[in-house]
């Protein structure tokens, strides 16, 4: 859950824009309150300086341009805020850079400070309102609050957080409420019919896979699960035969198959085989949304959201998926490939971090060599260690580090070397991750569209040919 709210910086009267720019920045960045400085993340700016580097491009836009508004806008700062134990400090941070990012498309500069002071966890997200070509400014415009929340939201969502529900609906989304919505329950079931359909080996595979689709799992006596909109986590235990802990043990340990939905034992002909369903079968589906008639529409309407339908189909057709078992091995695929992006991401952040670690290191050694020197000749002496016990812990500690180093130890200049290039790397990867998570996203939702169509409609055909098997009795 997260609440968010633009807010327009200008100047004060009787100070400069840099004085003004840095009076804001200071606060975000207060130590005490981002665990010193730990808590603040950055795009395209220092922190440390990025008052300076905004007031250059402030002069740099007026050289460019020699535009000059009264009343004008220095930055704007977004403040969101999270539900209190729904986010870490680290999570909150993340997301906040995400928000930022989506919000200024990547044109502004900004630094994002997560604020942990409070028993609720808040962003204070600041950019610059010139752009990075300095040639044009981010200009506030009508409903953007309410723009604004939307992407936060999105954000949130995918991130498996719930979203602030508004407290009384309009009157025009009282009037866009589906009657049959399905409940939180057939949802979860839902989605793990998507996540077996993958094959994971155990259920701790399971879990992670509906993890990446947005759920929060509970783990304990009982495996329970939580959704964006649930205000409570739901035990698999509740979710009915086929869905229970016991159940998908069986599945995972080869006793029995999954069945995607039990109901379908009823029936006397069952639902054909995944390898002989074909896409082609979806060319029917766009008739029948032409013509705006069919049981097999009418029910999938009634489940579905008539747009989220259309756009399953553009989406196979504009990927040429027209073999199920082909939209099977894409999603695979797309689930394969977040997952090694993923982690190498992890593996570029933990080596960002033991480069920063062994730079810090370095420093400290080179600092506290005298001391810890001066330290042996007194035959390492309790007093002087009293009168230094800092820097003597430091030059320890350092040591240690090195020890834990291969070969020669290298210097601070290699080191600022490979934390460029691996910093680069991050964020080229990262650009990755981001269309890899959407790409698998897209393949499984149309995948499981895809199934709950030819599910719906064979069970339309069942049901009327047993009609019609009855009406001649």
């Amino acid at each position: 859950m997260a609440a968010t709210r633009l807010i327009a910086m200008h100047m004060n009267k009787g100070k400069s824009i840099q004085k003004c720019l840095k009076d804001r920045t200071d606060y975000a960045q207060n130590g005490e309150k981002t665990n010193d400085g730990e808590l603040v993340s950055n795009y395209e700016c220092d922190p440390k300086i990025v008052e300076e580097q905004f007031a250059i491009a402030k002069r740099e836009y007026l050289q460019k341009t020699g535009r000059h508004y009264a009343g004008d806008i220095i930055a704007y700062q977004i403040r969101q805020s999270f539900k209190p134990g729904e986010v870490t400090p680290e999570e909150a941070n993340r997301i906040g850079y995400e928000t930022a990012m989506r919000w200024t498309k990547g044109r502004h500069a900004f630094i994002v400070a997560t604020h942990v002071d409070k028993a609720h966890i808040h962003n204070h997200i600041i950019y610059n309102s010139t752009d990075l070509n300095c040639e044009k400014k981010f200009r506030d415009f009508f409903f953007s609050g309410v723009a604004l929340r939307k992407i936060s939201d999105m954000v949130c969502l995918e991130n498996g957080l719930s979203v602030i529900e508004p407290a009384k609906p309009s009157e025009r989304a009282r009037r866009t409420e589906y009657p049959d919505r399905k409940s939180f329950r057939e949802e979860i079931r839902e989605a793990i019919d998507v996540c077996m359909d993958q094959k994971p080996k155990d259920m701790d595979a399971l879990l992670k896979l509906l993890e990446e689709m947005g759920y929060e799992i509970k783990r304990g006596k009982h495996i329970s699960v939580k959704g964006g909109n649930q205000k409570k986590f739901l035990r698999f235990r509740s979710l009915g035969t086929g869905y229970r802990e016991e159940d998908l043990e069986r599945v995972f340990s080869g006793e029995t198959k999954h069945t995607a939905n039990p109901k379908q034992e009823k029936f006397e002909d069952p639902v054909p085989e995944k390898s002989e369903r074909k896409i082609d079968m979806l060319l029917d589906i766009q008739a029948m949304i032409a013509k705006g008639k069919g049981p097999g529409y009418e029910r999938w309407a009634k489940v579905h959201n008539i747009k989220q339908m259309a756009q399953t189909l553009l989406f196979l057709e504009e990927h040429d998926l027209r073999d199920f078992d082909k939209l099977t091995e894409k999603a695979s695929e797309a689930s394969t490939k977040f997952g090694d992006i993923s982690k190498r991401q992890k593996e570029l952040e933990a080596r960002l971090a033991e480069i920063a670690a062994l730079k810090k290191h370095i420093i400290n050694y080179s600092k506290t060599r005298e001391i810890y020197a001066e330290y042996r000749k007194t035959g390492y002496s309790k007093k002087f260690f009293e009168e230094h016990r800092e820097e003597i812990t430091l030059h320890k500690a350092a040591k240690e580090a090195f020890s834990q180093i291969k070969g020669p130890l290298p210097k601070i200049r290699e080191l600022n070397e490979e934390y460029e290039r691996v910093l680069r790397e991050k964020k080229q990867t990262y650009a990755e991750y981001r269309q890899a998570r959407q790409e698998m996203k897209d393949y499984q939702t149309a995948k499981y569209n895809v199934e709950q169509f030819l599910r719906k409609e064979e069970e339309e055909r069942q049901a009327e040919t047993r009609k019609r098997t009855e009406q001649v009795r």
